[in-house]
This record gives structure tokens, C-alpha cells and sequence, in this order.
């Protein structure tokens, strides 16, 4: 369903674009580029608030405070990031490259990719390639209903888990980004799976919720506001040593999760990374690497 809403949104606004500069290109061509461009500074300058309201908040966050050359190189990042994925291979791309569970099984641990809010399998397209490589198989799911309740996703992960357990004859490893980590939490909550999973991976999780999460009009997205209800619960229902499973990547440049601790867990493994930004994180070189290795190590 994402995949048709982005695909419908870019369309829109290609069309409109395009439609402008048919209309006044003759009058001006100056007018007519500056109000074909109007879209895409709209989004430079939401993705900009973004950054600005991340760093004051920042403020008084016990993460190493970002310096303002960092802030910068992350939106910049940013905006190249999350363009490629929202505008081409969430709409265009999410069923180019299929599941990769081979009928015999490599030996190696396999994985189960979980995207997070308003995404779909698509994010993890990078990832296809360097997990088959290394003989890992993998199933990413699509989570829906898009803006449902995060307990609703726990058996779109079962399914997924069994998969791949199935495929390997070991229990799998989750790599998560953002929202996903929480469907993680959810779906463990659900099936007290501590045992059928070896390790969880997240990357810009809101775990703690998020400052952003009180404008949120979907379910998924009010229950992970800053210390809101859902989150609570979540943590109180979680027995003692759960988060030693997890590894918890979080940055001082996430324009999304903020304060940056929140994307933490107490008794976790927490791995900081700096001037990194929210999507961004999901494809940085280094967070990549590290957590193939550790897919590896399983």
C-alpha cells in the first residue's frame, strides 16, 4: 500500500511539474524552472526544520552534542538519501529483487530485514546483494496496515522468522530500522521468541519514543511519542536480560529519533555514531559493515 501512495504522490508531482513548465516556458522561462522547482524546495526546507528542531533539542541530551559542519553534512546526506529511496525504490523498486532462501542450506546464519514508518522492503535493497554474498539468506517483510498499530506487525515478523529458520536450521537475525526495532520488541512481546532469535540489530530506533512522535495522526506514530504509553508498557512487560539480545546503533544527527538516547536501551549493546542521519543510517558504510559482521559471527 506505501508503494502505491509514494508511487501516486511522485507521479502527482512530476505531472505538476511538468505541466507548469508546458504553461510558462513560453511567458518566461525563468518563472516557469523557478515554480517547477517550488517542490523540491519545499522539501529542502521541511527536511531543514527537521535538522534545526533535532539539534535544539539535542541541547540537553547526555549524546556528544553534534558540531554544526556535521548537522549540515547530515542533511545534505539526507536529502540525497531519503530522495532515492521515497522517490524511486519504495514506489518503483520494492518487488524488483525477490526474498533469498535457497534450497540448500549455506551454513550461515540467515536474517529478517523489518523497515519502519512509512516504509516498505524496498529501504533494504542495498542490503540484497552483501547478505547473499556472504550466504546469509533473508526475507524483508512489508509491514501493514501502513499506519496500524505496532502489535499488528508481530505476526507479519513471526511468519518471516519461521522462514527463514526453516531455510537455515538456526534462529535468525533481526535488522532493524527505526520503527522496526520497536515491531521487533512488539513481536517478542507477542511470542516470548527470546529463544528463536540470536540477535537483534537496530539502527535509529525510537525506543525510548521520539520528540516528533506527539504530531503524529497515525496509530503507530502516536505510540512512539517520547516516553508516551506504548513505549512504557512495552518496556515494563519485557522480562530482565531481554535487551542483551539487542545491538542499538544511534546518532547526535538523527533528524527523526531525538533526543538521540532515545534510540538506546538500557542493558543493550548502544553503539553511537556520529553526524549520521535518520535514513541515512540504514546505508552508512560503517553501520553496514559492522553489522554484517556480526550477522556473520552468529
Amino acid at each position: 500500500m506505501i508503494a502505491r501512495w509514494q508511487q501516486a504522490l511522485v507521479l502527482f508531482i512530476l505531472a505538476a511539474m511538468a505541466a507548469w513548465l508546458g504553461w510558462q516556458w513560453p511567458r518566461s522561462p525563468q518563472a516557469a524552472v523557478v515554480g517547477a522547482l517550488v517542490p523540491l524546495a519545499l522539501y529542502l526546507l521541511v527536511m531543514a526544520v527537521e535538522f534545526v528542531l533535532m539539534h535544539i533539542t539535542n541541547r540537553t541530551d547526555a549524546a556528544p552534542r553534534a558540531r554544526l559542519a556535521q548537522v549540515v553534512a547530515a542533511w545534505w546526506a539526507e536529502v540525497c538519501v531519503a530522495l532515492a529511496l521515497f522517490g524511486w525504490r519504495q514506489p518503483f523498486r520494492h518487488q524488483s529483487l525477490p526474498d533469498w532462501l535457497p534450497a540448500k542450506s549455506t551454513g550461515r546464519r540467515g536474517v529478517v530485514l523489518i523497515h519502519g514508518f512509512m516504509c516498505n522492503r524496498g529501504l533494504w535493497l542495498p542490503w540484497f546483494s552483501p547478505l547473499q554474498e556472504r550466504g546469509h539468506a533473508y526475507v524483508a517483510v512489508n509491514l501493514e496496515p501502513v499506519m496500524g498499530s505496532i502489535d499488528e506487525y508481530a505476526s507479519i515478523i513471526e511468519d518471516a522468522v519461521l522462514r527463514v529458520t526453516t531455510a537455515t536450521g538456526q534462529a535468525p537475525v533481526l535488522v532493524c530500522h527505526s520503527m522496526g526495532g520497536l515491531a521487533a520488541r512488539a513481536w517478542l512481546r507477542a511470542h516470548q521468541a527470546d529463544g528463536r532469535v540470536h540477535r537483534v540489530l537496530t539502527l535509529g530506533t525510537p525506543h525510548g519514543g521520539t520528540w516528533l512522535g506527539r504530531f503524529s495522526r497515525a496509530v503507530n506514530g502516536r505510540q512512539m511519542s517520547l516516553a508516551g504509553e506504548w513505549v512504557g508498557a512495552l518496556q515494563k512487560a519485557e522480562p530482565a536480560g531481554r535487551a542483551a539480545l539487542f545491538t542499538c546503533w544511534f546518532s547526535n544527527c538523527d533528524n527523526i529519533v531525538f533526543p538521540a538516547t532515545t534510540a538506546s536501551l538500557q542493558g543493550a549493546d548502544n553503539r553511537f555514531v556520529e553526524g549520521v542521519a535518520h535514513v541515512q543510517m540504514a546505508f552508512h558504510p560503517g553501520v553496514m559493515a559492522a553489522c554484517l559482521d556480526e550477522v556473520g559471527r552468529g
